[in-house]
């Protein structure tokens, strides 16, 4: 694989990184909750009276974002995204992040930016672990296969 240096984008990529920093930030001050996608997605999976109806709307924006975005945005400023996979393998790949996510007792959002901002220290392991994971799975997948 190559970087695609015509199509690189730091500068959205730091912007993402500043809004989702800030996002978590404002979700804890003003909720008393941690912005981890899958600790919200799984507390509707075992519904608490009174504690439903923000998650159903944090899940519905985040899957109204993107469409909203295509919809307002410049034609042309987004591209779909390209996997170099079949279906099979996206499958099995989401089901392994589900459970490593289970595992790990929340997700990169949760852990990465969440955990790590409050200094935990079970935070900075999951994190380590993921990257550690990512880049042995690139190693792999460019040297090994």
């Amino acid at each position: 694989m190559t970087i695609d240096w015509t199509h690189f984008t730091p500068w959205a990529s730091l912007a993402g990184g500043i809004l989702l920093g800030l996002a978590s930030a404002m979700f804890i001050l003003v909720n008393g909750r941690i912005l981890g996608i899958s600790g919200i997605l799984g507390g509707l999976m075992s519904p608490k009276r009174g504690d439903t109806g923000w998650r159903i709307a944090f899940m519905l924006g985040m899957l109204a974002a993107p469409f909203s975005l295509s919809l307002f945005a410049p034609a042309g400023l987004i591209s779909a995204p390209r996997i170099d996979a079949g279906y099979a393998l996206v499958v099995l790949a989401g089901l392994l992040v589900g459970y490593g996510t289970r595992m790990g007792s929340g997700c990169t959002s949760g852990h990465g930016v969440c955990g790590l901002s409050r200094l935990s220290p079970r935070s900075l392991v999951a994190t380590a672990a993921f990257m550690a994971a990512g880049f042995a799975i690139v190693y792999v997948a460019r040297h090994l296969i």
